[in-house]
């Protein structure tokens, strides 16, 4: 098949530098610098109805109904109903009076925020150089018209350009309602989804559609001032919640179609890897069980429900071509171990001063740390719902990149993707598992035999553990030197496997381009070490790997902020006043200063009690976490977090909090309890039961302040998961004298 669109090598060399989770792009509109240089024609004007009229491509009204496009993938985290909100803000409306839809493939929607990510240079910079490198990447993205969730960037690419869409859409109903009236457009006023004439009448925004479409959208609109905000920086109530307290929120999982078969697929367990023969003979017979066939890497069963597909394919007997990877999760790290040469060099992110001379003054501290694999496990397992015709294919399913679904989909059944619908659905969770394609490639497949009929996949739970790819494997090597109370050198390397060029390839775009995700967290150090050095090592021929929430700085932040903090004890420093005074950026050293406060620190605190604090920049947002443990006779209780974040401007104060605490029991969680091993070349964790986070009995009470003195708008979806290893690491060293270096933590040491 052909190349996917705007997913060339080339068009990475940006990418490879420090990108986050995926890349996604798209401006639209005129004369204004959010909404510039179309790359693509409006898509909402295909299937516009009479009478309806669509100003840009987030807004569409109708004579029936007013609808706003999210042009982000909602699982969870929110972005479904903010961007809604922000368009209302500035067109006027009121929660109730519009609809939702999520975009459809298109390039028109383009994700700037992924342009400080994409320049090779640090958050903090402001530089000219720094701010032409992100103008340029900006170039790029809005060439190349990719369209991606991921990376925290929802809220950096829309917080601009959809504000701009609802007021252009507001200034061109009101040139419409002037034109109707006969008044001047500066005499009108709009207010909770009407046009309000100077004598009071009101003149519904789908009441004005056809008049509107009548004329051209008005070009230039000014933005309110924030003083004039009603939800923007406001405690909102999502607009989801509702739906899903009452059950009826209908994500991917639920929806049906009539004529509509069941499959479940019982796919090779060793990744990436065919099937080379089975026997259904014992499934053939079972209750519901319609017919068996044989996809590319595995067989699906097709019943009349989805338990019954599970059952069958479970009896299916399959032998399956083995893992071209290490069968052992021993050779697993192994191989890691091995991987610190010259010939899996990814690249020298770092090197400030003099290194080798600056580890050979004063103290040497020597580490090795430790991350291994771990599941994304989204309480929605993988499912979809696709039929296939002679002229195409039409997939409903929630994923975070549009246009590679259609790639992808279109790729394993022999079509062009511009013949493959795309409808993205709510989605109960992801952390990056719908990055990924396992259930689209299989579906493609599935519905293709099944030509005519919608076929509805759901992978089982054990289905969807085996077939996760999960967060990359990391070791990381530092040494350091510390003399006369300070900290004189530090060298950080690491190997691991590379999360984003693995996910760009399955992606059709391939790259020979260092991975950056394997420098987050490592080279975006912020404190003043004079000797400094910051290395990455490509891991070859391991399990396959993808992005997981916060992606390369899960593994780098725990190691960086773990040695830091070993440093510091090295140099007789306290751990947060040593890491306040090295501190080089002001807005960053107020942030440590804000969570000393807000834990109110003082030193060590005795009795088997211990605190841990760490700082990590990732995907531009600062995030600063203490954690507060007591050492029980059963074990560590994690007692209190505080967190301080910087993201600029705070869109919604309680999504805000909501996001910041459910990234830290993410990352608390995690580095507790989870880790994925293989066995025979499987995975051997395949439900939550082995896979397990923390509980709720455990969760300590988190406390979350949040700072806008960063100069441009950052996201907080995974920033807050980094900090909280290490800050618990350096909680539990401080209160047991223990260091661990190792996730999961709960190898060394129990948890009540």
């Amino acid at each position: 098949m052909g190349e996917k669109p705007g997913l060339s090598r080339r068009a990475f060399v940006f990418g490879s530098v420090a990108i986050a989770g995926g890349v996604a792009f798209g401006q639209y509109g005129q004369a204004q610098p959010a909404l510039s240089s179309a790359v693509a024609p409006n898509p909402l004007t295909a299937d516009l109805g009479p009478n309806s009229v669509t100003f840009n491509p987030w807004v569409e009204i109708s004579p029936e109904k007013i609808t706003l496009i999210a042009q982000h993938a909602d699982k969870g985290q929110g972005v479904g109903s903010i961007q809604a909100l922000m368009i209302a803000e500035e067109l006027d409306l009121e929660p109730g009076q519009f609809e939702i839809h999520f975009a459809g493939p298109s390039p028109v929607y383009f994700n700037t925020g992924f342009a400080h990510e994409l320049a090779p240079f640090m958050a903090a910079d402001q530089s000219p150089e720094a701010e032409k490198a992100r103008a340029a990447a900006l170039e790029w993205l809005r060439k190349a018209g990719l369209q991606m969730t991921g990376g925290s960037s929802a809220i950096p690419d829309t917080f601009e350009k959809l504000r701009m869409a609802g007021a252009i859409a507001r200034e061109t109903l009101k040139a419409a309602a002037a034109k109707r009236s006969g008044l001047a457009a500066a005499d009108l006023r709009t207010e909770a989804g009407s046009v309000i004439l100077p004598d009071g009448t009101k003149i519904p925004y789908v009441a004005l559609s056809a008049d509107a479409a009548k004329i051209t959208p008005v070009a230039v609109a000014k933005l309110r001032e924030p003083s004039q905000w009603r939800f923007i920086g406001k405690p909102m109530e999502r607009l989801d919640i509702r739906s899903k307290v009452t059950g009826e929120m209908k994500f991917g999982i639920d929806r049906t179609m009539d004529g509509m078969v069941y499959a479940a697929v019982k796919l090779n367990p060793n990744k990436g890897q065919p099937i080379k023969s089975y026997d259904a003979s014992k499934a053939q017979s079972m209750p519901g069980v319609q017919t068996i066939l044989k996809i590319s890497n595995g067989i699906a069963v097709i019943a009349t429900n989805s338990w019954y597909a599970m059952q069958a394919a479970e009896v299916v007997d399959c032998v399956w071509e083995p893992s071209i990877y290490p069968a052992e999760q021993a050779d697993h790290w192994n191989v890691v171990a091995s991987s610190f040469a010259p010939q899996f060099l990814g690249k020298e992110w770092r090197n400030d001063g003099k290194i080798d001379a600056g580890l050979k003054d004063g103290t040497l501290v020597e580490a090795e740390y430790r991350a291994p694999y771990v599941g994304h496990q989204p309480l929605e397992p993988l499912n979809g719902i696709g039929i296939v015709t002679g002229k195409g294919m039409e997939i409903w399913v929630g994923h975070q990149t549009p246009q590679s679904v259609q790639y992808i989909a279109a790729t394993a059944i022999g079509m062009k993707p511009e013949q493959v619908t795309f409808h993205n659905e709510w989605m109960g969770g992801s952390f990056g598992h719908r990055l990924e394609f396992e259930n689209i490639r299989a579906l493609a497949e599935i519905a293709n035999q099944m030509r005519g009929i919608p076929v509805k996949l759901i992978f089982s739970r054990k289905e969807d553990f085996l077939q996760d790819i999960p967060r990359q494997i990391a070791m990381g090597r530092c040494r350091g030197s510390v003399k006369d109370g300070k900290i004189v050198a530090a060298d950080l390397q690491v190997a691991a496997t590379a999360p984003f060029k693995e996910l760009l390839a399955r992606m059709g775009a391939p790259t020979k381009d260092p991975d950056g995700q394997l420098a987050v967290g490592i080279w975006n150090v912020y404190y003043n070490i004079p000797n400094y050095r910051a290395t990455s090592f490509e891991v070859q021929g391991l399990s396959p790997s993808t992005t997981w929430r916060s992606v390369g700085a899960s593994a780098n932040g725990f190691f960086t902020e773990s040695f830091i903090d070993e440093l510091i004890y090295a140099a007789g420093l306290d751990p947060l006043g040593a890491r306040i005074e090295m501190c080089k950026i002001p807005i960053y050293r107020k942030l440590l200063e804000t969570v000393g406060e807000m834990a109110d620190w003082k030193g060590p605190l005795g009795s088997g009690k211990g605190r841990g604090v760490a700082f990590v920049e990732s995907f531009g947002t600062a995030v600063a976490e203490i954690v507060e443990v007591t050492m029980t006779g059963a074990g560590i209780k994690i007692d209190q977090v505080w967190v301080a974040a910087d993201v600029g401007k705070i869109i919604d104060p309680v999504n805000f909090e909501n996001l910041v605490q459910g990234g830290v029991v993410w990352g608390l969680g995690h580095a507790m309890n989870c880790e994925l091993t293989y066995a025979k070349g499987a995975v051997q964790q395949t439900n939550y039961n082995r896979h397990e986070a923390m509980r709720m009995y455990q969760c300590p009470v988190i406390e979350v302040r949040g700072l806008e003195n960063d100069y441009t708008v950052r996201g907080i979806g995974e920033p807050p998961v980094p900090p909280a290893a290490p800050a618990l690491a350096n909680a539990i060293f401080a209160a047991t004298g223990k260091r661990i270096r190792e996730m999961p933590f709960n190898k060394f040491i129990d948890f009540v």
